[in-house]
């Protein structure tokens, strides 16, 4: 089960009641194009990933876009695959798990907690090498549960998983 804190910054950027921002001094941070201000949705993106939780950084998952409606993260397989070579079921469903839950979270009101509560995986084909990209579409967000649809697929875009993500929302704080 997930769970995530439903205070990520506001536009300005300011942290909410989460873990202080600085994670893993090795993570990728998202730079800023030259001369551009960031935009808020890529403050709260380079936010998250500096808070990402243990596993996310273990498995190198890495958040591209971030807001309610729609979260985009990539995994590399290197680092995520099972004795035969092949990336690992249980690391597809981490992602998709991760990319729910956090827009879940920030769908969530100020204060509450977003916990995975069912999740269902479809595997449909293998993946060797490279990156993997999750993306999470809102089904249903209402007042005490959202749910989410995940697709997973490898660098040419063919699809490696679909998922089904159901979080509670909770009042309170971790």
């Amino acid at each position: 089960m997930t769970t995530t804190d439903a205070d990520p910054p506001s536009s300005a950027g300011t942290p909410g009641k989460g873990p202080t921002p600085g994670g893993d001094p090795g993570a990728p941070e998202t730079p800023a194009t030259p001369g551009t201000p960031e935009t808020p949705e890529a403050e709260l993106v380079a936010y998250l990933n500096g808070v990402r939780g243990e596993l996310e950084r273990h498995m190198g998952i890495v958040l591209t876009e971030a807001a309610a409606e729609r979260v985009v993260a990539t995994m590399p397989v290197e680092g995520n695959r099972q004795p035969y070579g092949l990336l690992h079921g249980g690391a597809s469903v981490a992602l998709a798990e991760t990319v729910g839950s956090i827009g879940a979270t920030l769908g969530a009101p100020a204060g509450s907690l977003a916990v995975g509560i069912e999740i269902n995986a479809t595997h449909h084909r293998s993946a060797t090498a490279g990156t993997i990209t999750a993306v999470a579409t809102r089904l249903h967000g209402g007042r005490t549960l959202a749910t989410y649809d995940i697709r997973i697929t490898d660098e040419t875009g063919r699809a490696v998983c679909t998922c089904r993500l159901t979080c509670m929302i909770r009042p309170g704080s971790r």
